[in-house]
């Protein structure tokens, strides 16, 4: 994955040229911003979660394995459709279960659709996907094995975030998961919501029913619009809601149920739940903060640097897992990727908390030396 950061970056500057020679806007800054800020948070934080449920897959294999596979190509064969199989069935109650959305909406919340949104993934979701991937280490995948197709998996719905590309010839549009596909999957038009869960493959959804082509277009982001910059507020502004909706119901059955039953679901008691409304791309006014070119460049620049000592701590964190040094980068990623998202979002108190940011960052730095 730290070898794919540049190629990243360097499709992203191809996605970019494409939009420009087309004359369409694809990206808008704030929003790039905040999508790899996502990414960043999810990766930083997946250091330290990573080690519970990589381990767990680990435990199960070395104790209770059923079988040996060998390294053959068929294993890896057998294992590339058996990781779609559950990661489909993880993506698909990542959407209907609504305790589950909470780690998944992050990836969803972007109004625009370009292939820093493939960036934009939320910083919990490891700790449910991880679990409906256990049936493989009982059965015998190696651990390194899955890791590696699973690494596969994810880096090929890297490009599929993309509107450059309209559609691909009939075969393939018919067995993988396309960009066509995905922005259905993107989309909150009310045909379009919760389809096309496929990862690589595309052939579950249509074998369970989930299947839906791209027709009218798609209207990106959720219902509830997120209406930050912020990747921290990102991973924890649908619990807050769900929270709060749970206040408004006395039955604890009912509260139970909202948790387990599809996102936004409400008792009668509560008013019941609210159906889709019907949206255009014509009526939607996206969230933007109006702010002066100079304050764009100097998160930019800023940014830069933050995407600079997030890198090196992903390849340096494995030979030094233990040392404060480590916290304390990740905290100071953290911390940097959500005091940016301030002066994006034109929060009275942004300015303070960059100064905060310049100057606590370098003197516990320095005190940690």
């Amino acid at each position: 994955m730290i070898f794919a950061i540049p190629v990243f970056f360097i499709l992203i500057g191809v996605e970019l040229i494409i939009a420009k020679l087309q004359r369409t806007q694809l990206y808008r800054l704030s929003d790039a911003v905040s999508n790899i800020s996502c990414g960043v948070t999810q990766q930083v934080v997946g250091v330290f979660l990573k080690i519970a449920t990589l381990g767990l897959y680990t435990f199960i294999y070395h104790q209770y394995r059923i079988f040996d596979f060998a390294n053959t190509w068929w294993v890896y064969l057998l294992l590339f459709v058996a990781v779609d199989f559950f990661y489909y069935w993880f993506h698909r109650y990542a959407h209907e279960i609504s305790v589950f959305w909470g780690t998944h909406v992050v990836h969803h919340q972007s109004e625009d659709y370009n292939l820093s949104v493939a960036l934009r993934q939320s910083a919990f979701q490891v700790l449910i996907s991880s679990l409906f991937y256990l049936p493989l280490a009982f059965l015998g995948f190696e651990p390194m094995t899955f890791v590696l197709i699973n690494t596969i998996q994810t880096l090929y719905q890297f490009w599929i975030h993309t509107e450059v590309i309209d559609r691909m010839p009939a075969w393939f549009e018919f067995i993988f998961n396309t960009p066509s596909h995905h922005r259905v999957h993107h989309g909150r038009n009310p045909k379009y919501i919760d389809k096309n869960h496929g990862g690589t493959l595309i052939i579950f959804d249509r074998l369970f029913g989930t299947f839906q082509a791209e027709e009218e277009p798609v209207v990106y982001g959720v219902t509830k619009p997120l209406n930050t910059w912020s990747p921290i507020w990102a991973n924890v502004d649908y619990y807050k809601d769900l929270a709060a909706n749970m206040q408004r119901v006395d039955a604890w059955g009912d509260r139970l149920q909202m948790l387990v039953r599809r996102p936004g679901w409400l008792p009668e008691s509560a008013g019941g739940t609210p159906p889709f409304q019907e949206v255009s791309r014509e009526e939607i006014q996206k969230y933007d903060r109006p702010l002066p070119t100079w304050v764009h460049i100097y998160v930019l620049l800023q940014f830069a640097v933050v995407l600079l000592g997030a890198t090196i701590f992903l390849a340096t964190v494995k030979d030094n897992y233990l040392q404060p040094s480590m916290l304390y980068m990740a905290l100071s990623v953290l911390l940097s990727v959500g005091s940016l998202a301030a002066l994006l979002d034109a929060r009275p108190w942004g300015w303070w908390l960059e100064i905060f940011r310049l100057v606590a960052i370098p003197a516990v730095g320095l005190a940690l030396l």
